[in-house]
């Protein structure tokens, strides 16, 4: 019997997950096809469907990804220094609001989750991940003495979360807005929101 080496495995599903990403973010879940899908992707059918059993089960794919892309992130944020690992996580929203698939396929994803069960619960744990991520920041920052420390870290991410969903809304409805041409000024926000201090 033919054995599939796992790394390959993963590698096709990251291929089709990424293809598929770009189909909906232009397309919509809706009307995407998965013959779109396997076109985007340079597949058949049949290689499609054996690493998913349906567009739907494809989608939930795309959102479960973005979650694990979400954990890796602050993974790595945890070994820097709190103020820049804050700092790089703006210049990642920054750069994602830029892109204009993803910031498609953000509202596409959060449109789904209205209609879908399944969708919604997995885009739940994606915010708990994102605010509990920067939850840890914000309270380490104020340790180090780098923000106010009368914050309340839970809340503040919150916040920041709120601040970050604002900015792929702005996007969406405001053509003549260049997220990368603002980058320096919504840093300068966040620094006089947290009376940052220094090192």
């Amino acid at each position: 019997m033919r054995t599939i080496d796992p790394a390959k495995r993963e590698a096709k599903r990251l291929q089709i997950l990424a293809a598929a990403a770009r189909c909906f973010a232009r397309k919509g879940f809706g009307q995407t096809r998965t013959a779109d899908i396997c076109a985007e992707a340079g597949m058949s059918s049949g290689n499609l469907f054996y690493y998913f059993g349906s567009k739907q089960d494809i989608f939930a794919a795309v959102v479960e990804q973005d979650g694990a892309d979400t954990e890796a992130l602050f993974a790595d944020l945890a070994a820097a220094e709190p103020w820049d690992a804050l700092t790089r996580f703006l210049d990642l929203a920054i750069d994602l609001a830029a892109d204009a698939d993803y910031a498609r396929l953000t509202l596409e994803i959060s449109a789904q989750a209205h209609r879908d069960e399944r969708i919604a619960a997995l885009v739940s744990t994606n915010d708990r991940l994102v605010r509990s991520g920067l939850a840890d920041l914000v309270g380490r920052a104020a340790e180090a003495g780098r923000i106010d420390p009368a914050l309340d870290p839970t809340t503040t991410a919150t916040w920041l979360a709120a601040l970050v969903d604002g900015l792929f809304n702005r996007v969406a409805v405001d053509s003549e807005f260049a997220p990368k041409r603002e980058r320096e000024t919504l840093k300068l926000l966040v620094a006089r929101l947290l009376r940052h201090q220094p090192g």
